[in-house]
């Protein structure tokens, strides 16, 4: 499992992140709060408060989500 701050600046922020979660074969959820929304619906993540950061989980040994993700990974 791969864990993950992400922070969306843009629309076009999450539609480019939804594009590359659909192609994944396993899950990948956002936790905000007590919230879990399926990471590949981007209903469910416009459902969020994406004013802050989100957790991504993403239920794979595979560390090359991480070079995907890494345009929107927050950093502090």
């Amino acid at each position: 499992m791969i864990e993950e701050y992400l922070y969306f600046k843009t629309l076009e922020d999450v539609k480019s992140f939804v594009n590359i979660a659909m192609l994944k074969d396993f899950e990948l959820d956002f936790i905000s709060g007590k919230y879990v929304v399926d990471a590949k619906s981007i209903m469910g993540i416009f459902s969020l408060d994406l004013t802050k950061p989100v957790k991504l989980v993403a239920h794979t040994s595979d560390p090359s989500i991480k070079d995907e993700i890494a345009p929107f990974v927050y950093k502090k």
